[in-house]
C-alpha cells in the first residue's frame, strides 16, 4: 500500500483570509475621506464654494425658497432659485470636465455636490432658519383702552 501524501498549500486558511480582507477593507474605508481631502484639487474648491455661497445667499433672499429650507426640503429650495446660480454652477462643472473628462462636472453636480449641499446650506442659513418670537408695540384688540389724560 502506498502512503498517502499530504500536500500542504501555502494559501492561508479561509478564516484567516476573511479577517485579513476585513482588516484591509476597514483600513481603506476609514482612510478614504482623508485621502479624498488630500487629493482634491485646490482649483475646484473656490468654484464649489462660490456655487454654495450663491445658493445660500439666494435662498436666504427668497421667501418661497426659505419656506422650503425651513422644512428641510433643500432640493426644492435650490430648485426655486437654481437658475440664478447657473453661472457659478456652470463654472464648477466646466472645471470638473476639464480635470476629469467630459460629463464629469454634470455627474459631480447631480451626485456628490447635491448630496452635501443640504448640509452646507443648513449650516450657512442656520440664523435665518430659527424661528423667532417678535414683540409688537401695538396693543391687542381685546386690551383695555389706555387711560390718557384729556386736556
Amino acid at each position: 500500500m502506498l502512503p498517502i501524501l499530504q500536500i500542504r498549500s501555502n494559501r492561508p486558511e479561509p478564516r484567516m483570509m476573511r479577517s485579513l480582507l476585513c482588516g484591509i477593507l476597514c483600513a481603506l474605508t476609514t482612510a478614504a475621506p482623508a485621502l479624498a481631502r488630500e487629493v482634491r484639487p485646490a482649483a475646484l474648491v473656490p468654484l464649489e464654494r462660490a456655487a454654495t455661497d450663491c445658493f445660500a445667499e439666494t435662498i436666504g433672499n427668497n421667501a418661497a425658497a426659505l419656506a422650503h429650507a425651513r422644512t428641510g426640503h433643500w432640493y426644492e429650495a435650490a430648485g426655486v432659485i437654481g437658475f440664478l446660480c447657473r453661472p457659478e454652477v456652470d463654472a464648477m462643472m466646466r472645471a470638473h470636465d476639464a480635470r476629469y473628462g467630459e460629463g464629469a462636472g454634470w455627474r459631480y453636480f447631480r451626485g456628490a455636490y447635491t448630496r452635501h449641499l443640504g448640509r452646507e446650506l443648513e449650516v450657512r442659513l442656520a440664523p435665518l432658519l430659527q424661528t423667532k418670537a417678535l414683540a409688537t408695540a401695538e396693543p391687542r384688540a381685546d386690551a383695555e383702552p389706555s387711560a390718557e389724560p384729556k386736556p
